[in-house]
């Protein structure tokens, strides 16, 4: 449950989104749990997830890519004030630059980086042949990289 609410998260952008999503993934895994012929469930379920978010995208407005840091942020140890401060502005340029992604690179960048999904199970969630995974990796983090770049010029 929680790889679908975080998958859900990072595609819908809020809370709220991606409540709606799950419950709704949910619903539909519930419905059809007969036709589920075995094998990785967990795959099976993220696939519903990423389904149903683009279902709820046809059906909602435009997709906000913002990113909360309070509902996304990783809980460290006290370090040094200096440094969590420089921590802390790290994560939030790393997480702005991956909700500034294109859905489809953020979702498979999502699944194989924070899920640790296979690149079979990425393809097999996402229905893509493994080879569109691998490349829309590579273009994901190309992506990721000359985002970062490019907001540490400006900062």
């Amino acid at each position: 449950m929680d790889a679908a609410y975080n998958l859900a998260r990072w595609l819908t952008g809020n809370e709220p989104d991606a409540q709606d999503v799950v419950q709704q993934a949910f619903l539909r895994a519930f419905k059809f749990f007969g036709g589920f012929r075995g094998g990785d469930s967990r795959s099976w379920l993220l696939r519903i997830v990423r389904n149903s978010f683009y279902d709820w995208v046809g059906k909602q407005r435009p997709l906000d890519t913002s990113f909360d840091e309070d509902l996304h942020g990783i809980a460290t140890e006290s370090p040094a004030p200096d440094a969590a401060l420089l921590e802390k502005a790290d994560k939030q340029l790393v997480h702005e630059a991956i909700g500034q992604l294109p859905a489809e690179y953020r979702e498979v960048l999502v699944m194989r980086e924070l899920e640790d999904l296979s690149y079979k199970e990425i393809a097999d969630v996402a229905d893509l042949p493994i080879g569109t995974v691998m490349s829309r990796l590579a273009r994901a983090r190309e992506q990721l990289r000359q985002g970062l770049l490019e907001r540490m010029r400006r900062d």
